[in-house]
């Protein structure tokens, strides 16, 4: 049981109870109709409890009340109306308030009239029962907390955009620097590379394919610098790697002495940009790991594209077998973590016939 509620039965209590007393207290002439005008006091206020869940029905019942114990002969002010004028407005149903408050100010002459069948004395009475001046009271105290609640939950907002944004920049500010130092320190080994390879060419010696592989991974990486940059700036103008660069990276890895192929089976599907990332950072990832780990002398690359799904496969024949831990590094990790961000599943394990094998299953929908 809240607070608030209780707070809210709290109020509807007290107003009927306020009602009813003054009813009780005020001399008129006894009626049989005395029991329903005693109902009508104590709904009117016990309706209050449903002001903040039905603020537009309370509204209407307490006004409806407060009509029946006026022409019931009972001269009681309208002060479960005027809680009622307050949560409305304060709710936001300024319009549908102010045409009730109107049409309660001109039916209350006629209610007291019921009772009275005197017009000086009925207009009296409802002048007495609901006074304008309180009315625009509680309609103003309802409007000025309803434009407070609104300005707090758009300072909020405010601050919650401001935290976003200023996280984004720093976010940036962070790539920048950290771009700025990779690619100075990469473009120092991608010159030397470049340097040796032409100086042992000039030479007419044969270039080491050790050394043709660092000179490719240096611009590789530089260039897998400048596209996670401008990731980070999201200005749409270096699209992300994916399937249709893994020709080249395939061809990469052949040049670090490893025999990769590339196989794609099935009918080539317009996959989700996440989907078609993924693919190429899982190869990416797996080749890099052959090229480093393993050991393995041949590599073979699979896309399976299926009706739903599109399966990758990488395998090797390196020194990694049945009896092997599979390794437990940051690429791994990654790559199970996109995966499984797509609703996709991922197996990493040594092969039977030895060597590593991945095996990656992202769903695709299909868009008719």
């Amino acid at each position: 049981m809240s607070s608030r509620w209780i707070g809210d039965w709290a109020i509807a209590v007290g107003v009927a109870a306020i009602l009813l007393v003054t009813g009780l207290s005020k001399q008129h002439s006894p009626t049989d109709l005395d029991p329903l005008g005693h109902t009508l006091l104590t709904s009117g206020g016990l309706a209050l409890a449903a002001r903040r869940r039905a603020p537009v029905a309370v509204l209407i019942v307490t006004g409806l009340c407060a009509l029946g114990y006026q022409a019931v002969g009972f001269d009681v002010p309208a002060v479960a109306f005027l809680f009622a004028v307050y949560a409305a407005v304060r709710a936001g149903y300024r319009t549908i308030t102010v045409a009730a408050s109107v049409t309660l100010l001109a039916a209350l002459p006629l209610a007291a009239l019921a009772s009275l069948h005197d017009t000086g004395e009925a207009f009296a009475r409802a002048r007495d029962a609901l006074e304008l001046a309180w009315l625009i009271a509680a309609g103003a105290a309802g409007e000025a907390l309803r434009q407070a609640e609104r300005r707090a939950d758009e300072a909020e907002r405010t601050r919650e955009e401001t935290a976003r944004r200023r996280a984004d920049e720093e976010r940036l500010h962070i790539a920048r620097e950290l771009h700025d130092s990779l690619t100075h320190q990469i473009s120092v080994i991608k010159v030397q590379s470049e340097a040796a390879v032409h100086v042992a060419r000039k030479r007419g010696e044969e270039v080491p394919e050790a050394l043709l592989a660092i000179r490719e991974a240096g611009r590789e990486a530089a260039r897998e610098l400048r596209a996670t940059l401008e990731a980070l700036r999201d200005d749409g103008k270096s699209p992300p790697h994916g399937l249709d660069h893994l020709p080249d990276l395939v061809e990469r890895a052949r040049t670090t002495g490893l025999d990769a192929t590339l196989t794609i089976e099935g009918q080539r599907q317009n996959l989700p940009a996440a989907v078609d990332r993924t693919v190429y950072r899982i190869v990416q990832e797996s080749l890099t790991n052959i090229t480093r780990h393993a050991a393995a002398s041949n590599a073979s690359v699979r896309i399976d594209y299926r009706p739903d799904t599109v399966v990758v496969r990488v395998d090797d024949d390196g020194t990694a077998t049945s009896d092997t831990a599979p390794p437990h590094g940051v690429g791994l990790l990654g790559m199970h973590e996109r995966v499984t961000a797509l609703g996709g599943r991922l197996r990493a394990a040594p092969r039977g016939a030895g060597g590593f094998s991945v095996r990656a299953e992202l769903p695709v929908e299909r868009t008719l």
